[in-house]
């Protein structure tokens, strides 16, 4: 089973990891266009105002800015505890055993702008680049990464969850993949889709895939598993589940 998660805008700073080796991560057949961003990256950073502009920063973030500056030299953290924010508080890796973290290492990685998927313990620096972005002189990201990460996805044997955002589920789609949505239901039974908390409940979603002893290899078998689990999940039919969960 590989559940893909959604990167953070927000990172971790520092890392005592060695600089950023490309060809350490996972799927060595990205390093070419892992390795034109991260020159492209680097080279806008020379040029903060430009580096604003096509990274939607203001002047108060140009800390993000010296973070690509330095992307070849700066320390490096597993991919795990770079990514920070609601959905990794709630992944809440530094808890887990051994034996849930060795399994967490197997089945997580995350998607990138930057990378296009990194595993969980890939080790990368603090960067600033998001799926919507559009670097000066390249395609979009969406045209860049389809053609190099679409054909990889597709290679990976057994179950893919799915729970990128849309953003980044664009930059290159896997047929087949199981996808959850996540709706809150009011006393009156009236449904709405979770805005606020919805990373929160897939950090914790992702924390238990990742952390399960059950190996399920379709979406029925993974329906099963997450109800066994006590949560309310509805398969309406194809690869889609929902996640329903009480309102506030």
């Amino acid at each position: 089973m590989l559940v893909l998660l959604p990167p953070s805008e927000t990172k971790a700073p520092g890392g005592d990891g060695p600089p950023l080796d490309l060809g350490s991560l996972v799927a060595p057949e990205l390093t070419p266009v892992r390795t034109e961003l991260a020159e492209a990256l680097g080279k806008l950073a020379a040029d903060v105002p430009a580096s604003r502009a096509a990274l939607g920063l203001s002047a108060k973030q140009d800390d993000e800015i010296a973070r690509n500056a330095a992307l070849s030299t700066s320390g490096t953290l597993p991919a795990l505890h770079r990514y920070t924010g609601v959905l990794y508080d709630a992944l809440d890796v530094a808890s887990l055993t051994r034996a849930q973290r060795a399994r967490a290492d197997r089945r997580l990685a995350v998607g990138s702008a930057l990378f296009g998927l990194v595993a969980a313990g890939d080790r990368i620096p603090g960067y600033r680049l998001s799926a919507g972005s559009v670097l000066p002189g390249l395609p979009t990201l969406r045209s860049l990464w389809r053609p190099a990460l679409g054909p990889v996805l597709a290679g990976t044997e057994g179950l893919v969850v799915d729970l990128r955002s849309g953003s980044y589920a664009a930059l290159a789609p896997v047929t087949g993949a199981v996808t959850v949505a996540v709706l809150s239901e009011r006393p009156d039974g009236s449904r709405a889709v979770v805005s606020h908390s919805n990373k929160a409940h897939k950090g914790r979603l992702a924390r238990l895939l990742a952390t399960t002893t059950a190996e399920p290899d379709d979406v029925v078998g993974l329906r099963r598993l997450l109800r066994r689990a006590g949560l309310h999940v509805e398969h309406d039919g194809g690869t889609a589940l929902t996640l329903v969960v009480p309102a506030g």
